[in-house]
């Protein structure tokens, strides 16, 4: 009921911004795709960021020349690796849980803000969605990782024409350990991407 919620919500908003042409300087609909440097902070995991993937749409919807908002939705692939530490805290085998693929519906907010035109600077608050269920604490059934994630993201993106390309860095505040508290795990991204405004 919670997804279903928070989609409809997203969607009004987005219905809403989107049919407001009369407060609207510019509405444009790019498709984003690019990499994913990600980890999870945590003594359970490996202090290194692997590679993953991000794509999806982002529309560009412009209040004034220099500011304007970008609710985006995106498929998001994080991967990391459980360290050493995560068989002495759980006493488990690592291998239970060894190479980790976390795949997120992931929704930025973002706010834009033009200081000349060819330059946006972005920030805002993404909410994530866990979309695959096979990382799971085996021991005991228990979901070794929490159904939502909550993070800040920030960055710039050059805009050439009809291209963009965007750079970002995601840190996760919220704890998206599902088994107990005695690690508290936290993503963080750095997203290197291309665009093409429709």
């Amino acid at each position: 009921m919670k997804r279903i919620i928070f989609f409809g919500a997203f969607l009004s908003f987005f219905f809403i911004a989107s049919s407001s042409s009369s407060f609207a300087q510019g509405i444009k609909l790019a498709i984003h795709a690019g990499a994913n440097m990600g980890k999870l902070e945590g003594k359970s995991f490996e202090d290194e960021f692997q590679l993953g993937y991000h794509f999806g749409v982002a529309p560009e919807i412009m209040f004034s020349p220099k500011w304007g908002i970008q609710p985006e939705v995106l498929f998001n692939q994080t991967n990391t690796t459980t360290s050493s530490d995560f068989e002495d805290i759980y006493k488990v085998s690592a291998n239970e849980l060894k190479d980790v693929k976390l795949n997120y519906l992931s929704i930025p907010l973002m706010l834009s803000y033009k200081p000349v035109s060819f330059i946006t600077l972005q920030a805002g608050p993404q909410f994530s969605i866990l979309m695959n269920k096979h990382s799971t604490f085996l021991e005991n059934g228990k979901e070794a990782f929490k159904n939502g994630d909550f993070s800040m993201v920030g960055g710039a993106q050059v805009n050439i024409l009809k291209l963009r390309v965007y750079g970002r860095y995601g840190i996760g505040l919220a704890n998206i350990n599902d088994i107990d508290k005695r690690d508290n795990w936290k993503s963080q991204t750095v997203q290197l991407g291309v665009g093409i405004a429709l």
